[in-house]
């Protein structure tokens, strides 16, 4: 598509350039050397990049390439914006070259590509950056220090580095408009968000429900899949894991019960065990009360010399009442049992699964088929509420760990502490770890469409193709 004069810097004689396509088209044999002309040496590419740039400038050669398609046929284009309160680097080079090319493809094609910019103005990003510079460590400074005053210093952030990225878009050779760029602070932006809220509404789309999900009691705010499925979302962490004794109720043993989070143990109510696993009591001459565990973990938790008393079936577990670790949290006498779950295993642990179902999707389905409760100490803050103790009470649950260990070992509760590595999830924005909350939650019902959605993928024509069926395809399925 030709839409200027040609360069000052590297031209070329048409006339003699036509005549050897020409040569060419008619099969005459011809050459490179004898259809371009030389390009002197050295060649100055900035001055080069620099010249083609003030041209676009100058002649509007962007302006130029939507006027030539007026009338034809819309491809349409709104960039997934950038968040302009940090200064762009290489890798976002990288993102809008790739945003690039897709219109320019499509103008070639004969249609119209309008290529509306934008910048992203909300979310927790902006704020979690504005906090960091005003030195805060959660919501309550902020409301100290005023909502109004907080948004205005938002906004200011936003703005910051809007010419920077500007800059960059024109010295990429990125055609975009920037100028009458959509901003998501904007009261016309967002009043069509709450459009689109309210038409799933009308549609019956949405519905509050209550689910455990991925916390951030930092931020005060749950994280979706796509936000834990973001490079480095996990870290590698090593933490102490324990195995507790968990009394059954008369009967003369206790049963070896294995949690990651000992925070969770206040919550516990019910233990799980599995339909496949073989189960034995093992002698604790110190305790007099026999243990039962899973038998291929026996020799892992209690060494080689443990003695193997007798076989234990399943069936002669499930149903059975025990003493939980902790009573601070009011239950009723006729939770705390033992039931069973397909999903327990003896990979590791004791093949006894301790259930708080306020902080495990897992546990919280298992449990609500049994009609047990659920029992949530811990507030919006990942802190324990008044529930718990001091030292305990409005404490960052993970800084628990050490104090709950500690009340398990001076109350005889404590088989083994063993330090547990694994992979973590974090939040993306503040780095810190999240918890799997309880929560009343807004969701849209996005099952009910799978359908639809699985039909519209199958029109895609996805680079690489794997992710059509795969990661992306799969995705859409679950």
């Amino acid at each position: 598509m030709t839409v200027a004069s040609p360069s000052p810097v590297a031209t070329l004689d048409s006339k003699r350039q036509n005549m050897q396509l020409l040569k060419f088209v008619r099969g005459a044999p011809l050459s490179l050397a004898t259809m371009f002309s030389p390009v002197a040496a050295p060649v100055d590419l900035l001055a080069l990049e620099s010249a083609v740039l003030q041209r676009w400038r100058a002649e509007d050669v962007f302006g130029q390439s939507l006027a030539q398609r007026e009338g034809c046929p819309d491809w349409v284009f709104y960039e997934g914006p950038p968040t302009a309160n940090g200064k762009p680097g290489i890798h976002h080079v990288w993102a809008r070259l790739f945003k690039d090319i897709y219109p320019r493809f499509h103008t070639m094609r004969g249609e119209r590509v309008v290529r509306k910019g934008g910048w992203d103005c909300h979310g927790l990003p902006v704020e979690v950056q504005v906090e960091k510079e005003l030195g805060f460590s959660g919501k309550p400074q902020i409301v100290e220090y005023g909502i109004e005053a907080f948004n205005d210093r938002c906004r200011a952030s936003v703005q910051r580095y809007v010419e920077d990225w500007e800059s960059l878009t024109s010295r990429i050779g990125m055609w975009i408009d920037t100028k009458n760029a959509y901003w998501t602070l904007s009261n016309d932006y967002i009043e069509t968000v709450w459009w689109t809220f309210s038409q799933m509404w009308g549609n019956g789309d949405i519905y509050e429900g209550f689910k455990v999900v991925p916390y951030c009691g930092r931020c005060g705010t749950a994280l979706s899949s796509h936000e834990l499925a973001q490079p480095g979302a996990y870290q590698d962490v090593t933490e102490p894991s324990v195995y507790v004794r968990f009394p059954v109720r008369d009967r003369d043993f206790d049963l070896v019960v294995w949690t990651t989070t000992p925070w969770t143990l206040p919550s516990n109510v019910a233990a799980a065990v599995g339909p496949d696993v073989a189960y034995v009591r093992v002698r604790d001459p110190e305790r007099g009360r026999d243990l039962v565990m899973g038998r291929s973990r026996v020799e892992a938790i209690l060494g080689a010399d443990a003695e193997i008393i007798a076989d234990i079936a399943t069936d002669e577990l499930v149903g059975l009442h025990y003493e939980r670790p902790f009573d601070y949290v009011p239950i009723t006498d006729d939770a705390n049992f033992i039931l069973l779950a397909d999903f327990v295993t003896v990979d590791d642990g004791s093949g006894i699964v301790h259930l708080a179902p306020a902080f495990g999707e897992i546990d919280r389905e298992t449990c609500e088929s049994a009609g047990l409760p659920v029992l949530n100490p811990v507030d919006e803050n990942a802190r324990f509420t008044d529930a718990l103790p001091v030292p305990f009470r409005a404490k960052f649950v993970k800084d628990a760990d050490p104090g709950l260990i500690e009340l398990l070992r001076e109350h005889g509760r404590l088989l083994r502490v063993e330090q547990y590595t694994h992979s973590y999830p974090h939040c993306w924005r503040c780095d810190q770890p999240l918890i799997y909350w309880a929560k009343p939650t807004w969701f849209a019902k996005t099952s009910q469409h799978r359908d639809d959605l699985l039909r519209e993928n199958e029109t895609i024509n996805w680079f690489p193709d794997h992710i059509k069926h795969g990661r992306f395809g799969k995705w859409l399925e679950g």
